[in-house]
């Protein structure tokens, strides 16, 4: 395997992610696992933490097939790997099995470079994931969201969007895809003004984070305030049912994760875990049920399906409130 990789081949034998930006280590991920399926609707996906992965373990997993299975095995975290695993991972690049990728996510330090070294030396696909701590990369982030969702935006309406959103990625790229899905023609700043700016102030997030902790009468008067100042209501059914799948997604996680390994499997930021634990005291599986349905009913009426849209605002939030105090 030691010819490099093409960047373009999703299903080379060994795809090497490297970085510390969560957003885009878990694209990198599912970009592989979305063409093995295209390949083999069957493929068996193995996604493990470095702690999971023992010395042995990837001879198990990568040993023959009496069906000849395509496979995908994720290691994350794999700078912290031990000496005898690294041993095992070095010893498979030489001979990696046919029908089978293998992805390392990797942070790029100091730490594990030796099998960092190893992987390029075998001729991985390497994917760049950074930390993006510049300005200039966070915009260069949001235009590349804007073409990759195929559409346009000005520059003035990307540097509104930073702007508004902040540093994190999962954010902007929701806000993106957001502004893409209820907005026709280029993206330019009075869109994003429309959508976003006061975000922190009061938007359709605040009327959620007191809809969702049960606190009605304060997510009626946020609701009132942002419906008078002109928030778009779809922005406020997106923030409702954010909220609440992002309670369910923490409901069903595996209880004493920590918040960091939670933050990879749900897609959230790991600031978030934390406040989402504290929002989820008092719901229940049927409340989460019933809460997504009164959202979806509103965010139908708010695009057309009512002659009274704020008025169906109002009952998703009480629905939402209610279900947040219901321990039946």
């Amino acid at each position: 395997m030691a010819r490099k990789s093409s960047p373009d081949d999703l299903l080379a034998p060994l795809t090497l992610a490297v970085g510390q930006e969560d957003l885009l280590l878990d694209r990198a991920v599912r970009e592989v696992i979305v063409a093995a399926r295209a390949a083999d609707a069957d493929t068996d996906v193995r996604d493990l933490a470095s702690e999971a992965l023992q010395p042995g373990t990837l001879a198990e997993l990568t040993s023959p097939s009496l069906f000849a299975e395509r496979k995908v095995v994720i290691v994350r975290d794999s700078q912290d790997l031990s000496a005898d695993t690294v041993k095992d991972v070095k010893a498979y690049l030489d001979s990696p099995a046919e029908e089978i990728t293998l992805v390392l996510l990797h942070a790029g330090g100091a730490k594990g470079k030796a099998l960092l070294d190893a992987a390029r030396k075998a001729g991985a696909r390497e994917v760049a994931c950074p930390k993006m701590t510049k300005p200039a990369d966070r915009l260069a982030f949001v235009r590349g969201e804007f073409r990759a969702l195929g559409r346009s935006a000005t520059s003035d309406a990307t540097q509104a969007l930073v702007d508004a959103i902040g540093s994190d990625l999962r954010e902007l790229a929701s806000a993106a895809a957001q502004l893409v899905a209820d907005v026709e023609g280029t993206i330019d700043e009075a869109v994003v003004a429309r959508y976003y700016t006061g975000r922190a102030e009061a938007t359709g997030f605040e009327v959620a984070d007191f809809a969702v902790t049960g606190r009605t009468a304060e997510a009626l008067e946020r609701l009132r305030w942002a419906l008078s100042v002109g928030q778009p209501l779809p922005g406020i059914t997106f923030a409702l049912a954010s909220g609440v799948r992002a309670i369910g997604k923490l409901a069903s996680a595996p209880r004493g994760a920590n918040p960091g390994q939670l933050a990879r499997e749900l897609g959230m930021p790991p600031w978030k875990i934390d406040r989402v634990r504290q929002q989820m005291r008092g719901w229940t599986g049927d409340g989460v049920s019933a809460a997504l349905r009164a959202v979806a009913e509103a965010d139908a009426a708010v695009k057309g399906g009512s002659a009274d849209p704020a008025y169906a605002l109002e009952k998703a939030v009480v629905a939402v409130a209610r279900a947040a105090r219901d321990r039946s």
